[in-house]
């Protein structure tokens, strides 16, 4: 997967399987007790997450995201998904929600100001700031996407792995 060409910052596949769900359910809770030394699975019916863990595992780490869907006898739909640090995105969430709230009280006290023929060169300052923000975030959060790229092929390599074990 060329994680260059995205702009999404959450990177998803989707992927036909001909094998039944159930086995290939049973392949990846068979990979959970063979017990590998960088990787953890979490199983909740056919939901099943991948994640890196030990010496390996740093705040930019990503995990992956499986949601399996039968489509018949011997046919499986996957839904994978990448993804930050769930601890990493809810605080990358609550900047954003602080942005946006400064940003729209701003308007309000700017729109206030208008009406009451005051300055608004400092609202709309702040405002700019806001936006600014906005944009830097963004950069922040493709520089932790790069910087996990290498761990996100090698949780891909796990995924298909398990796929083609037996």
């Amino acid at each position: 997967m060329d994680a260059n060409n995205e702009i999404r910052l959450r990177l998803r596949f989707y992927k036909e399987v001909n094998q039944d769900i159930d086995s290939l359910r049973q392949k990846f809770i068979h990979f959970t007790t063979t017990k590998s030394p960088d990787y953890i699975l979490k199983i909740k019916e056919y939901h099943i997450w991948i994640n890196i863990k030990g010496q390996k595992k740093a705040y930019w780490s990503p995990h992956l995201h499986l949601e399996m869907e039968s489509k018949g006898e011997n046919q499986t739909h996957i839904r994978g998904l990448f993804g930050p640090d769930p601890n990493l995105w809810t605080f990358f969430m609550f900047l954003h929600f602080m942005v946006a709230g400064t940003f729209i009280i701003f308007c309000g006290i700017a729109y206030s100001d208008y009406i009451l023929k005051k300055s608004t060169t400092g609202d709309f300052v702040v405002m700019s700031l806001m936006i600014f923000s906005w944009f830097l975030l963004y950069v922040v959060a493709k520089q932790i996407r790069s910087n996990g790229e290498k761990q996100m092929n090698d949780i891909e390599k796990v995924f298909l792995e398990i796929l083609e074990s037996e």
